[in-house]
């Protein structure tokens, strides 16, 4: 019944397994990871709808993990709570203007994290793609995994589905196939990325009714982009 997946990263094993007991029991399912590098492959893979953050970790600490979620597109709206034992209003302050959604300090009862947790994920709902997408007569639906052109149902692959639901959620920026390749396909999952041009060539035949192929253009020495605009740079 639509299940928040929360992950939480910190160092210390013993406090990721207090924290996966308190979210279980209120019935959230949870990831871990331990270390920054893990829990940003963890976050392109699994697409969690929250983060706990550690604050203080060994090798990238989590204000630098957060700050690199906030500079890109694709993550800046996921919903971030910092953990951290420090209680000095500059760190709190400094925690809130990388772009964290709360802050919470050490120690804490896992009553008052869950309430904290809700109360972000409430807040930050509204965010969530679940809304029917359209451009131009073509519309792609989250909810159902249909996508239409001027209402006529248009068979689609379902990596195509998901590069066309990225294209759209990230319209007039250009992706390199490294960057695709990470948001669409996952940073775990080892293809070359002529696979992106194999994919781009599928969905822009899936497309062609009505000429609205024309959407996804190359950019010559950087990538493609989702565009209703004409340019000279795009083929």
């Amino acid at each position: 019944m639509n299940q928040k997946t929360i992950l939480v990263v910190d160092d210390e094993a013993p406090i990721r397994d207090m924290l996966r007991v308190a979210l279980e029991m209120a019935e959230y399912s949870v990831l871990e990871a331990g270390d920054a590098q893990e829990a940003h492959t963890v976050i392109v893979d699994k697409r969690p709808d929250l983060v706990l953050l550690d604050w203080m970790m060994p090798g990238t600490s989590g204000v630098e993990l957060a700050r690199r979620l906030k500079r890109d597109d694709v993550t800046k709206d996921l919903p971030i709570i910092m953990l951290t034992a420090k209680g000095e209003e500059d760190n709190k302050i400094q925690g809130l203007e990388i772009g964290a959604d709360d802050y919470i300090t050490k120690p804490f009862s896992p009553r008052e994290l869950v309430a904290r947790l809700k109360a972000v994920l409430r807040r930050t709902a509204a965010f969530s793609p679940s809304e029917p997408i359209s451009v131009a007569g073509l519309c792609l639906d989250p909810v159902s995994h249909r996508v239409t052109i001027n209402d006529q149902p248009i068979q689609i692959g379902p990596t195509e589905y998901r590069l066309l639901e990225f294209f759209l959620t990230h319209q007039e920026r250009v992706y390199t196939r490294s960057q695709l390749l990470d948001h669409v396909w996952g940073s775990n999952v080892y293809v070359e990325e002529r696979t992106v041009d194999v994919h781009i060539r599928r969905l822009r035949k899936a497309l062609t009714l009505e000429d609205h192929d024309r959407f996804i253009q190359t950019v010559r020495g950087a990538g493609y982009r989702f565009s209703n605009k004409v340019t000279a740079t795009a083929q």
